[in-house]
């Protein structure tokens, strides 16, 4: 390997191949963090939770969506492991004329054929209602996706950092929970 690294001519060749082999690594070990799910169509991608503090009894969960068929489906229900919550509902939360509004969607959320939604903070999200325990940095939980479609799909939502994680759509943003009175999800 050093014969090969010694073969670029000035330092300035050896500083851009290690820059370059320093960001594949770290696209590979990013790659290798992320996780997602399929069912028929639809592509859930990396379903995350919030950290939260000791005594909190609301939570939020966040993941996309991404509908690569021709037909439009629509989720429409969310469960978690019942030791993590009492039940999870699909919210979304929104701003309008600087008040912020959070509203429960019980008709789910729509998903376009060859579109994707993003559950994200500031948007639409997952409520986890009567938390268990405190949502842990680093743990992961059972959850249950069900779509008016294509089914019901098994995923596993990691339990990541205040801040989210590194990269994900809508992280940091407004707190999505600020209108039920609790601390930040």
């Amino acid at each position: 390997m050093s014969a090969f690294f010694n073969s670029f001519r000035d330092t300035s060749q050896r500083l851009a191949f290690s820059l370059l082999a320093l960001a594949l690594l770290l696209f590979a070990f990013d790659a290798a963090h992320a996780h997602g799910f399929k069912l028929g169509a639809l592509e859930i991608g990396h379903p995350w939770a919030r950290m939260t503090p000791p005594g909190a009894k609301v939570g939020g969960a966040y993941l996309s969506i991404e509908n690569t068929g021709s037909t439009p489906d629509r989720l429409v229900s969310v469960t978690v492991a019942a030791d993590i919550a009492g039940r999870a509902e699909i919210h979304e939360m929104s701003v309008s004329d600087g008040v912020m509004k959070m509203q429960m969607l019980p008709d789910g959320i729509p998903i376009p054929a060859g579109g994707t939604v993003a559950l994200a903070p500031g948007g639409y999200h997952l409520m986890l209602q009567d938390l268990r325990q405190p949502l842990k940095e680093g743990a992961s939980f059972k959850g249950t996706l069900t779509f008016e479609k294509a089914g019901t799909v098994a995923v596993e939502f990691k339990v990541e950092g205040m801040a989210g994680p590194k990269g994900a759509a809508g992280t940091p943003a407004a707190d999505p929970h600020a209108g039920h009175g609790t601390p930040s999800n």
